[in-house]
């Protein structure tokens, strides 16, 4: 009779999701990371995201248009929201600076005193006029004639007007769901230890945002760009008002949903410090 074969304890274990207080430090880390930029770094990564969410606006137009005279708008949709998802992965890959972002990490490297306190209203300030300059003038760069493919610009216009026959009410409780997914997408993020397993989460969030059609406040304000340029029935005005809508939903959903939920869950698990200490 044979032994049994001994087990080898250098092979490969499963690797274990990370504990929250863990995730925590990572993301505090990350925070602090970002609260020491220099405004120009800032300036720019922020640029760089409104490009970011411009290309996956045009993978969802491009999508759409594609697959519509085959399948019909809804799984065209469905095909488009599925090409969105590069915008985020672009996003998080790249370490582009997105506004909704901006609601969990920094959060947490905050430390008393004005100085952090300084940098992270301006955060807040520059990144949102950063993404919407960056992805504007990449607008009116692709927004030219010959640009697109045949059929984006209808798909475009049709998104615009969508987003604009909501109600302030449904436009404001999408903006609270959208800025929690996406501030939970940033909480995921940090968690996972991989390139591959973050490429992922931030796919999969894109594709909610985008199949769903939340009310993400850059996201939404461009497509709303995108959709004046080609003659949507939508002006500058609608396009100030959801701005404002959008902010204080994202906001809300991202701050008291995921940060004070997730801070408040990694407190419990370890013994992580106050992110305020």
């Amino acid at each position: 009779m044979t032994d049994p074969p001994e087990q080898d304890d250098g092979a490969a274990q499963p690797e274990e999701a990370p504990e929250p207080h863990e995730m925590f430090a990572r993301t505090r880390e990350e925070g602090e990371r970002r609260l020491t930029r220099s405004p120009l770094e800032l300036v720019t990564t922020s640029l760089v995201a409104g490009f970011d969410i411009v290309f996956g606006v045009i993978a969802l137009a491009a999508a759409t248009a594609a697959m519509t005279p085959h399948f019909g708008p809804s799984a065209a949709h469905l095909f488009g929201s599925l090409g969105f998802g590069i915008a985020f992965i672009f996003i998080v890959v790249g370490r582009s600076e997105l506004f909704t972002e901006n609601f969990l990490v920094p959060i947490t490297a905050l430390r008393s005193g004005t100085l952090t306190t300084l940098k992270l209203a301006q955060l807040w300030t520059i990144s949102p006029v950063m993404n919407i300059a960056g992805g504007t003038a990449l607008i009116l760069i692709v927004s030219s004639h010959g640009v697109l493919p045949e059929g984006a610009a209808p798909a475009l216009v049709d998104v615009a007007e969508k987003i604009g026959e909501l109600s302030y009410w449904s436009a404001f409780l999408s903006a609270v769901t959208g800025g929690a997914l996406i501030t939970a997408m940033t909480w995921m993020v940090e968690g996972v230890g991989t390139v591959g397993g973050r490429i992922i989460v931030a796919w999969v969030a894109g594709f909610l945002l985008a199949i769903v059609g939340l009310n993400h406040v850059i996201v939404v304000t461009l497509e709303l760009i995108f959709g004046m340029r080609f003659g949507a029935d939508i002006g500058l005005d609608d396009v100030g008002l959801n701005f404002v809508i959008a902010v204080a939903g994202n906001m809300l959903g991202g701050l008291l949903f995921v940060t004070l939920t997730r801070t408040s869950q990694a407190i419990g698990s370890g013994d992580t410090d106050s992110p305020t200490a």
